[in-house]
């Protein structure tokens, strides 16, 4: 398990953005994350590209770099030009973003996800429907690279059905460290993909092993860090929950108590951290009027390290960080339009806005553009 930074610096140190960090099998030199952002700019096959490698070795940097999402096989995807990690195209392109990464001397993981509901027949083998927990539609629209379509009904899971994709998660890992060789990967348990559909009440209405209390949605979760820590060493595992989240149609009767059960279960598996989406009063990502704020409940039960992310400043996280509220934060629009983010933090200088209209798809305009502090300088 790896250990709080009070055991891993001197007691009369309180632990800032630029303390050194142990997250698993993964050795910080700073605690300055990049947050998983997807920018809808893979090639063919949803490979990356040497445009993606050097996007991501800009950013090197980082702490650490926590990719944006990736499928992990061929009913995983949900958007246009987002890359996989199922085939052998895809694991050459990501093991060049590795390279390039540490060429750089950074260290990068990759986001592994399933995005269930939040998908489209357009993406999926043979013109399906998309998979779910339950045949229960996401309210809403989503852009499927031909316009806005309404969220399809989707195909409630067969229990049969559910090993294999949970072997699909472990494979994934497995070329994502050994093949491609990246230093790790982060489970997307949050924002209303396919895990969190089961995690949560709204979305699982399921009656098998996989549905009904707590400790069954939890199930396929479990199953799935329990398959990929075999595969390549829960200290090489991190795991992102968003409890309060409500993107992608997402809610939960009680996600206090629900989400607290479930930390006090991953303690079990000694991952290298678990990276917690609940913004700041104020963000976006903040829990709506009436729900709970549930991150320091999971810091409370929770023995491992812990990640925030929700719209935090410089002097934000080096608060929350002086509180012991986390032993890390994560950036991302910050990050996005900032490639060289903790020299401008050290230095006090000020921030690239980010050009929200290149967010998604395109080129290296609002991707590898934005000009760095020496460049700006020169």
């Amino acid at each position: 398990m790896s250990q709080s930074p009070q055991t891993q610096t001197p007691e009369t140190q309180t632990p800032d953005l630029f303390t050194p960090l142990q997250l698993g099998a993964i050795q910080l030199p700073n605690r300055i994350i990049m947050a998983p952002l997807t920018r809808s700019r893979a090639g063919e096959g949803n490979a990356p590209t040497p445009l993606n490698a050097e996007y991501y070795a800009q950013r090197a940097s980082a702490g650490l770099i926590i990719t944006e999402a990736t499928q992990v096989c061929d009913t995983a995807q949900g958007y246009p030009n987002t890359p996989g990690i199922h085939t052998d195209a895809q694991t050459v392109g990501w093991r060049a973003v590795a390279e390039a990464v540490h060429a750089a001397g950074g260290r990068i993981v990759t986001q592994l996800w399933h995005t269930g509901r939040i998908s489209h027949p357009l993406f999926q083998p043979n013109g399906a429907l998309p998979l779910a927990p339950s045949a229960i539609a996401a309210q809403g629209q989503l852009y499927t690279g031909q316009g806005m379509e309404p969220f399809p009904t989707p195909r409630a899971l067969e229990t049969a059905e559910i090993p294999a994709l949970v072997r699909h998660f472990a494979d994934a890992a497995k070329r994502a460290v050994f093949d491609a060789g990246l230093d790790g990967v982060e489970i997307h348990g949050a924002n209303g993909y396919l895990i969190d559909q089961f995690l949560r009440d709204r979305t699982n209405h399921r009656t098998d092993q996989y549905g009904g209390n707590v400790e069954n949605r939890a199930r396929f979760l479990l199953e799935i860090l329990e398959a990929t820590t075999h595969a390549i060493g829960a200290d090489r595992v991190g795991l992102r929950l968003s409890p309060t989240g409500g993107f992608n149609d997402m809610a939960d009767s009680d996600p206090l108590g629900h989400f607290t059960t479930i930390a006090k279960t991953l303690n079990s598996f000694n991952l290298a951290y678990l990276h917690v989406i609940e913004g700041l009063p104020g963000n976006a990502m903040a829990p709506a009027p009436g729900l709970p704020h549930v991150a320091a409940a999971l810091r409370a039960v929770y023995k491992g390290a812990i990640i925030l992310n929700g719209g935090y400043s410089h002097a934000a996280a080096d608060a929350a960080l002086a509180k012991g509220e986390a032993d890390a934060i994560s950036f991302g629009e910050q990050f996005l339009a900032n490639p060289d983010l903790p020299a401008r933090f050290a230095r006090k200088a000020a921030l690239n806005e980010p050009d929200r209209a290149s967010y998604y798809g395109g080129g290296a305009k609002g991707y590898t553009d934005y000009p760095a502090l020496e460049s700006v300088a020169a």
